[in-house]
């Protein structure tokens, strides 16, 4: 049944609830109606029957004295039946002693109230050939009064009523069909004309042009929700393609000089008679440059695949001691720098986030450092918490020039050098792997002038 329920269209889904709402609703009102008509018929002939015997009890030999004349018919097919309530008195013996033209049966109950004095009781009788209601009460002295009425035209009223009701209730659920399919056309119209122009989207690839939205219901939310997830796509896409030509930009230089040097050696190699123009100590130089621009190339390549990085293929996110990362990061560049000495100091602080990219994150901030500081010099690394214990704050500081004033607000660009670093190896995406990771982590990234010379670097991230 569920596999069929999701099988069905919206339309289809939406069209089925109202019908079933609407049909739920006729049916039970329909039967409450049944239900309680039948209920006021039962207490009209119970009330009619009680005022009667009440009404002959009371004045019984008026009754007698007034009774039409008793034939005595074969309850047969030629029964004539009577008009109305029928009746007769027993008296103290149980035993008939008058009543109207109609007999009625007396049966143990009734010969038991009239001989002992029972409570009164009602019972169904035949009478010729339909059913009786029959209601018997005592009479005071002995005896009893007997009243019986035949229910047959009120049950064929309930049962005309019925009938009414079931016309009713199928009528009801025809028009719940024609008005579920109505209401859903026309409330699911606003999502119809939304599809199209999504697909028109996803078909001509544009996603400048807004999707219009009118109103402030949930369509138009939906609507202002699609509009801003394209817009987020579009900026993805520039963003993608920004990084994609900046990229190539960058690995063509490497490529270039690469190609070029590769293409002497192989030159000299063809041509021995030429080896003379290429000394063993040019040779040499030749081949180191190479493995720097190779070296430099390969660099690139991983913090490209590094910058570029899904969300998928992404470490899980836990509780992490930034003091231990700090510590590893310092650890691997030390071995790197080892004219260089790391002073630090390290609250115990936990974040949450992954703790590889984490340590990346340090470890290019350091790198940088430590390109910039001369050897001896000192890289000052701090971690401390903020009063509310709600953020931590790490900073780096290097021993290097400093940054100039107007390099500072591009400093975590992708692929920006400054004048000053464009002699010196390095890709221009360390610092902006640094910005990328701090923000992805809920937190922020700066640069300033140190107070002693040299740059600090400030990452701040929410503690734990």
């Amino acid at each position: 049944m569920r596999r069929w329920w999701h099988a069905r269209t919206l339309h289809a889904r939406l069209s089925l609830l109202v019908t079933g709402a609407v049909a739920a609703a006729v049916l039970v009102v329909s039967a409450g109606a049944f239900l309680s008509v039948r209920e006021i018929q039962k207490s009209k002939v119970s009330a009619e029957l009680m005022a009667d015997a009440r009404t002959i009890a009371a004045d019984p030999h008026q009754w007698l004295a007034t009774q039409n004349t008793r034939d005595d018919y074969e309850h047969g097919d030629d029964y004539p039946g009577e008009i109305g309530p029928c009746w007769q008195i027993l008296d103290a013996t149980g035993a008939v002693i008058g009543g109207s033209a109609t007999p009625l049966p007396v049966t143990a109950a009734a010969a038991g109230i009239a001989t002992a004095g029972n409570e009164q009781v009602q019972e169904q009788v035949t009478v010729g050939p339909g059913d009786y209601l029959m209601l018997t009460v005592p009479i005071a002295g002995g005896g009893a009064v007997q009243v019986g009425m035949d229910p047959s035209p009120d049950e064929r009223v309930l049962t005309l009523f019925a009938l009414l009701l079931a016309f009713g209730c199928a009528a009801g659920i025809a028009g719940a069909a024609l008005l579920g399919r109505t209401v859903s056309r026309a409330g699911l119209a606003p999502v119809d004309r939304l599809t199209g122009a999504v697909e028109k989207v996803a078909v001509t690839m544009d996603l400048t042009r807004p999707i219009e939205v009118s109103g402030h219901d949930e369509i138009a939310r939906l609507g202002r929700s699609v509009n801003a997830m394209l817009t987020a796509i579009d900026a993805a896409r520039h963003a993608q393609r920004a990084l994609v030509e900046d990229a190539g930009h960058e690995l063509r230089t490497p490529l270039t000089s690469i190609r070029t040097n590769v293409e002497l050696l192989l030159e000299v190699e063809r041509k021995p008679e030429l080896a003379h123009r290429l000394p063993p100590e040019e040779r040499a130089k030749l081949l180191a440059d190479l493995d720097a621009q190779v070296g430099e190339l390969a660099t690139l390549t991983t913090e490209l695949v590094e910058l570029s990085r899904e969300e998928g293929s992404r470490e899980a996110v836990e509780e992490v001691e930034l003091a231990e990362v700090v510590g590893a990061a310092i650890a691997r560049v030390r071995i790197r720098a080892p004219g260089l000495t790391f002073d630090t100091d390290l609250d115990q602080v936990t974040v949450l986030g992954r703790s590889g990219e984490l340590e990346r994150m340090v470890v290019n901030v350091l790198d940088n450092a430590a390109k910039w500081s001369p050897a001896g010099a000192t890289v000052t690394t701090r971690i401390a918490a903020d009063p509310s214990g709600r953020r931590c704050r790490l900073t780096v500081t290097d021993a290097g020039p400093g940054i100039a004033a107007e390099d500072l607000p591009h400093v975590f660009d992708r692929f920006y050098r400054a004048t000053a670093a464009r002699s010196m190896p390095g890709s221009g995406l360390g610092l902006a792997i640094v910005a990328q990771t701090a923000t992805s982590h809920g937190g922020t990234v700066s640069a300033d002038p140190a107070p002693s010379g040299g740059t600090t670097v400030t990452i701040t991230l929410p503690a734990r």
